[in-house]
């Protein structure tokens, strides 16, 4: 069952005053800004989702000067939204963290790790724009409830990483796997090459994860695939392909900056160990030809792909509004090949090309969504068609 909670309707995207059971109090002393519509965090199944989370001081839309100070207030409120449902920080399993600098890598783990001192999650760090002006960094977590058993999959002969983030994390079924990139698994030390020659160590890293946890390929059911170039996108398929030969998981591929400039990909990835496994097609589509399935039903639980705004004549060219409609269409038909709705939906992640149509993407978001809204998490990034707008990915949990 999915519940919403901390909803913030005209709240910023700070922390609002909780009244401590985890419902939000309006303050009439809230400045203006962007005020999205969206549920802060929700309770699904084993899992806990917050949105993204920016550094804004709780109830304003002050935000602090600098990137430390800017991490440790965001991650003070992600600390607040996890204790607010009996939580802390050593429950979370994964966690995606957006800089809008490369430069500020290192700033940020300083503070990131005192955060996660002794387990810290797995973990994907990109760069994108933000939808808040000034923020420097937003963080998206997913936690495992209470009650459901954690542990850290290191995978034989794969060195601890450097940084504060573990290989794997398994939580009851499911293991999330960190943003991959391509590094020799035994010294750590990056492995130069084309995106062929990365794709492979990426995924051969990857690989051991999963062996580590008693799984393998075709338990993984959702990737998200960062590449530094888009023109790269054809080349890092081929590859990926041969990992994922038949029924691939759902993926969505954006162009994010990575931390480190001698790597041209990372992937990120989610498997469970469900021998119902199903790839799911919206009745009257055909299967991507790209190496992804449109969506990926476990027992009770969708991952669905990254989709877009291409309807049956193309793309709306220059139009946000109606190719976010077009996408949600695309995703509610989806939906309901699982026989499922927008109401089972859990957590979204929208990428926009432009982070200035993050305000019109969610209005219409919220036009179509019912109220109370999931979690929302909005970066801006490139996407591999020129002419797509917008791309969202989303899970959802059948109630």
């Amino acid at each position: 069952m999915r519940a919403v909670l901390l909803l913030l309707g005209t709240l910023p995207l700070g922390l609002a005053a909780l009244d401590g059971t985890g419902d939000t109090k309006n303050d009439s002393n809230l400045g203006a800004g962007w005020q999205p519509a969206h549920s802060l965090a929700a309770a699904s199944g084993d899992f806990f989702y917050t949105g993204g989370v920016i550094g804004l001081r709780p109830g304003t839309n002050d935000l602090p000067d600098g990137v430390e100070a800017q991490t440790r207030q965001a991650l003070e409120n992600v600390r607040a939204i996890l204790s607010a449902e009996g939580m802390n920080p050593s429950h979370v399993v994964r966690s995606n963290v957006f800089l809008t600098d490369t430069r500020h890598f290192q700033a940020m783990n300083a503070v990131y790790r005192t955060y996660f001192p002794e387990v810290p999650p797995t973990r994907a760090t990109v760069r994108a724009d933000l939808p808040v002006p000034g923020a420097l960094v937003q963080v998206a977590m997913v936690a495992a409830r209470p009650g459901v058993e954690r542990s850290v999959v290191t995978p034989r002969g794969m060195r601890t990483p450097d940084l504060p983030y573990n290989w794997g994390m398994l939580a009851g079924n499911t293991l999330f796997v960190a943003g991959a990139t391509s590094r020799n698994p035994e010294t750590y030390e990056p492995v130069s090459g084309d995106i062929a020659t990365q794709t492979r160590q990426v995924l051969e890293n990857i690989g051991a994860v999963l062996e580590g946890a008693g799984m393998d390929y075709a338990d993984v059911v959702s990737c998200n695939v960062f590449l530094d170039d888009p023109r790269e996108f054809q080349a890092m398929n081929q590859v990926y392909a041969t990992f994922f030969p038949t029924d691939p998981p759902a993926r969505a591929t954006v162009r994010a900056g990575l931390m480190n400039p001698l790597f041209n990909t990372e992937i990120q990835c989610v498997a469970v160990r469900d021998g119902d496994r199903q790839v799911i097609v919206a009745e009257g589509a055909a299967r991507p030809t790209s190496p992804y399935s449109p969506a990926i039903l476990t027992r009770d639980n969708l991952y669905l792909a990254g989709m877009v705004g291409r309807g049956p004549t193309g793309y709306a060219p220059g139009d946000i509004e109606a190719q976010t409609r077009q996408t949600l269409q695309n995703i509610r038909a989806t939906l309901e090949a699982a026989e499922m709705s927008f109401a089972d939906v859990a957590d979204i992640v929208a990428f926009v090309t432009d982070i200035r149509h993050a305000s019109a993407m969610e209005n219409v978001l919220r036009d179509m969504m019912p109220s109370p809204s999931p979690t929302l998490t909005i970066v801006g990034s490139q996407l591999m068609s020129p002419d797509a707008l917008v791309e969202i990915m989303m899970t959802a949990i059948r109630q």
